[in-house]
């Protein structure tokens, strides 16, 4: 067996993380960074240059920050392309964070929305593993890493396209793993729980309420937070889960659980 370190460092490896300029993304990339990889983070904004400078700066890691909209279908290769060229034309992993909510009762959610969540967290996971699986078959190894949710599981209530594109995140993960895995690129999926990040603040701030009650559920009791994914993140990028594949797996503090 090899030194136990070893499998689970990344170092010399080169990773792609969406949605990485803030959030669940950031901390998803910080973990990599620690482990030793190098790292190209996705942004809409000119923020995302400066995530990947912080970045850069407390973790010693190299790290590009590169603009890109995934709403746009037909731009995604061109981003893939210059994610890629930043880390000298290869990508050993891939994390698909990049995601967007919308809450509205089923009745009267707007189409436009449903198109736009359905797009960003579905459809464009699926074009950026397709582009960054074609390279990495090529070279018989790669790393998949899916952010789905607990509505993977459960379906919620006031948010049905987030539903149904987390539940096909699911779904995807384990066909392209079906697919993919005997030729040296797993395919997995991380499920975080109630996490504290953009998406989830408007509960906080509007209704403390509810917000008590979710936490109360949660048998930590306690909300996650961006560097719970770090460690999760790390593993299934290395050597150490090069066995698992297929799999979606909650980090939630036990909710699922209860």
């Amino acid at each position: 067996m090899r030194d136990f370190m070893d499998l689970f460092s990344l170092k010399g490896k080169k990773a792609i993380v969406t949605g990485g300029t803030r959030g669940l993304g950031y901390g998803m990339a910080e973990g990599l960074c620690r482990a030793g990889a190098e790292v190209a983070i996705l942004g809409t904004s000119e923020k995302v240059r400066e995530s990947a400078d912080a970045l850069a700066r407390i973790t010693g890691a190299v790290v590009h920050g590169i603009v890109g909209d995934l709403v746009r279908e037909e731009e995604v290769p061109d981003i893939y392309k210059h994610l890629v060229e930043s880390l000298d034309g290869q990508a050993d992993i891939l994390v698909n964070c990049a995601g967007v909510q919308h809450r509205c009762v089923a009745e009267d959610f707007p189409m436009e929305e449903w198109n736009r969540v359905l797009r960003v967290n579905l459809g464009a996971m699926f074009q950026m593993s397709q582009l960054a699986a074609r390279d990495m078959l090529q070279r018989g190894y790669g790393r998949i890493i899916n952010v789905a949710s607990m509505t993977s599981f459960f379906g919620s209530v006031m948010i049905p396209a987030y539903a149904a594109s987390k539940g096909g995140v699911a779904q995807l993960t384990k066909a392209c793993s079906n697919e993919w895995s005997s030729r040296g690129v797993t395919v997995n999926a991380i499920a975080p729980g109630y996490m504290e990040t953009k998406l989830t603040s408007d509960m906080k701030a509007k209704n403390p309420g509810q917000y008590e009650e979710v936490t109360a559920r949660i048998p930590m009791h306690r909300w996650g937070k961006a560097e719970d994914l770090a460690g999760i993140t790390v593993f299934l990028a290395s050597d150490a889960a090069e066995y698992i594949t297929g799999a979606v797996i909650p980090v939630d503090g036990g909710y699922l659980a209860k």
